[in-house]
């Protein structure tokens, strides 16, 4: 299913939903069944624990509750990168490998990044660290969309319990006609509700949460391919100028890094340099 149709779709049933709650208000009871969420949500996430890693499926979940959090890698996020890169460059080359090591030591929390600097302080090569950080930051992608994957499953599997709970519903109907017709109600609910709450489950909840985390992980890709070039080019001891030129190639061109933040970015180091010596 394309992304436009999925949005279709998801537009649709949220207008359903809006107008079931406002038809609802005062009679909610009418669309809950807890036999029908018992059966699609317990059957639904029984056989994601099942046939997933309990990691993948409890971040699975985290990102469902997370869905509407603000994303990592933001514009705003690759450019100040980028600059913090080219800072990195003023240094190296005002104070060569010693002064880099000097200046980011214990200050780069995350753990890729720090074995970026790392392999440009051990001096290796930049074909050797274009190489490994690619290696580095492919396994990462890889693992870190293992959660996509279950909650497509998921999305998947949702429906298929939904129809499940219909056929249950429906085996309770026929057996209480000429005989308990007092079940009959019971037993159409649960046929109905199972359904709903199925497609609800996959369409509403699995989905949008799955497309979220994948675009998320995107970013985060473009984001470390694009650290990944910059400390190949540390390890070259490019100038700033260069690297800032190479670098915003990663960027739209309306927000490239411009003459004046380069003006600015090697004043801020000269400053820095001069606390330092005093």
């Amino acid at each position: 299913m394309s992304k436009y149709t999925l949005a279709i779709t998801t537009i649709i049933l949220g207008a359903i939903v809006a107008g079931l709650v406002a038809f609802g208000v005062l009679n909610y009871h009418y669309f809950l069944s807890i036999e029908g969420l018992v059966i699609v949500i317990g059957g639904t996430v029984v056989n994601a624990f099942m046939s997933s890693h309990k990691e993948d499926v409890l971040e699975a979940f985290s990102t469902v509750s997370n869905m509407l959090e603000k994303p990592e890698i933001t514009r705003d996020a690759l450019r100040r990168d980028i600059s913090q890169l080219i800072q990195w460059s003023y240094v190296l080359q005002a104070d060569d490998f010693l002064g880099l090591e000097k200046a980011t030591l214990g200050k780069i929390p995350d753990p890729l990044l720090r074995y970026g600097m790392d392999l440009v302080l051990t001096a290796y090569p930049a074909d050797k660290i274009r190489e490994m950080m690619h290696n580095v930051v492919d396994a990462e992608f890889e693992r870190r969309c293992a959660p996509v994957t279950v909650l497509r499953n998921m999305a998947a599997t949702a429906p298929a319990f939904g129809m499940v709970g219909t056929l249950i519903g429906m085996i309770i109907i026929l057996n209480s006609i000429g005989t308990d017709m007092a079940n009959i109600g019971s037993g159409l609910a649960v046929a109905m509700l199972s359904t709903l709450y199925g497609l609800l489950l996959a369409r509403l909840v699995c989905l949008p949460a799955a497309d979220k985390l994948l675009k998320k992980e995107e970013d985060l890709f473009f984001h470390n391919n694009m650290m990944s070039e910059g400390f190949a080019l540390l390890a070259e001891k490019q100038r700033p100028f260069y690297m800032q030129d190479k670098l915003n190639s990663f960027l739209q061109p309306s927000r490239h890094i411009n003459f004046d933040d380069r003006v600015h970015l090697s004043s801020r180091y000269q400053s820095v340099a001069a606390e330092n010596a005093a």
